[in-house]
């Protein structure tokens, strides 16, 4: 079985796909298009939806590139274009057998990796794991943004919880995207490359973010700080994985968080 799995969606969404993107692997090869940003998180064959050409189905005549790889596959299992009806048609004539899979639905109470891993036949509880060698420097290692400004906690506060952790004589590194505007943090674009600097962390701190979902599948010790979101839904899963869930990030005081911080297996 020659199969393409199309998975669209950000860092922490591509993530959470991972265990179904897995699974699709387990009965022949596979091919994944996503994000460029992702690919070096997976171990198949990818490509870049971007560079793919297929965001141009139901709107403009499909490449003759596009067409011959297409026609590479047995099947097709695409996240993306499910909603689009023009997509789907489009895709429908190209090749004889496509499973098209929703997106998550609004009001889903169920964790999303458990949603998409039951969409393929894979089971529950589902858990991300990307292997990536561990970069040993037992620093604290903070990424204090995320997709949404409601989900961060506010950049004083961690700023004022790296100074007490460096009272303390621990090392502390800010790390960020090169779009991220931190005088002074540690900026890693490969997503591999970070995954194993945050893994040879003692401990990650985090919002609600790709990058918290990121360090959580890498095996880092990790805190993640919640409160716009459902934890139900979006929480990070790993055995080394503590939420820190408020339900408002506004009223999470420095103290409360370090005081979670020090508590940390083998932290102090």
């Amino acid at each position: 079985m020659r199969r393409l799995a199309i998975r669209p969606g950000g860092i922490g969404d591509s993530i959470l796909g991972f265990p179904a993107i897995h699974h699709l692997a387990l009965d022949g090869d596979l091919e994944v298009w996503a994000r460029g940003e992702v690919l070096s998180l997976l171990p198949f064959k990818t490509c870049s939806i971007e560079s793919s050409g297929i965001g141009l189905l139901g709107v403009a005549t499909p490449s003759p590139r596009l067409l011959d790889r297409l026609s590479r596959f047995d099947e097709i299992v695409t996240w993306y274009g499910s909603a689009r009806e023009e997509f789907r048609q489009a895709l429908d004539r190209i090749h004889p057998r496509v499973r098209y899979l929703a997106a998550l639905p609004t009001g889903n109470e169920q964790h999303a990796s458990d949603f998409f891993a039951q969409q393929v036949g894979a089971a529950t509880p589902a858990l991300s794991q990307i292997e990536v060698p561990s970069t040993q420097h037992r620093m604290v290692v903070i990424h204090p943004f995320s997709g949404s400004a409601q989900k961060n906690w506010s950049l004083d506060r961690y700023e004022s919880l790296a100074q007490s952790l460096r009272l303390l004589e621990k090392e502390v590194c800010f790390c960020a995207a090169p779009h991220q505007n931190f005088p002074g943090a540690r900026v890693i674009s490969d997503l591999a490359e970070l995954g194993s600097f945050i893994k040879g962390a003692s401990l990650y701190i985090g919002n609600d973010s790709g990058i918290t979902h990121l360090a959580a599948a890498c095996g880092a010790n990790v805190l993640a700080l919640f409160g716009a979101s459902d934890a139900q839904v979006w929480a990070p899963r790993g055995a080394r994985v503590q939420l820190l869930d408020t339900g408002a990030l506004d009223s999470l005081n420095t103290d409360r968080v370090l005081a979670e911080v020090l508590a940390q297996p083998g932290f102090l």
